[in-house]
């Protein structure tokens, strides 16, 4: 036989868990990081700084009912330019 004020305690304390875990405070949800994006929807990493090609992959049909990965045929980074460009000047090699 079952104590009943042990069903009581019991009780209460699934009550008390539920009632914190529906009506308690959580945790605040962290902003998100704005990333400079181009057109393709691959960030300036992927991108040659030179050429501008870009050397990402995407997922694409290539047939019926067939997926593969495939390179972007993105030609230039056309995203955001970055804040380093304007303010510091190339790296250059050091003058003989």
């Amino acid at each position: 036989m079952i104590d009943p004020i042990s069903l009581l305690i019991g009780a209460g304390l699934v009550g008390g868990g539920w009632a914190l875990g529906r009506f308690g405070s959580r945790p605040a949800k962290k902003p998100a990081v704005a990333t400079a994006l181009c057109g393709c929807g691959h960030d300036l990493a992927v991108h040659d700084r030179e050429s501008g090609q870009c050397h990402g992959e995407t997922f694409r049909n290539t047939g019926v009912g067939i997926k593969a990965w495939v390179p972007c045929n993105c030609r230039r980074y056309t995203g955001p330019t970055p804040l380093e460009e304007f303010f510091t000047p190339p790296v250059l090699p050091p003058n003989p």
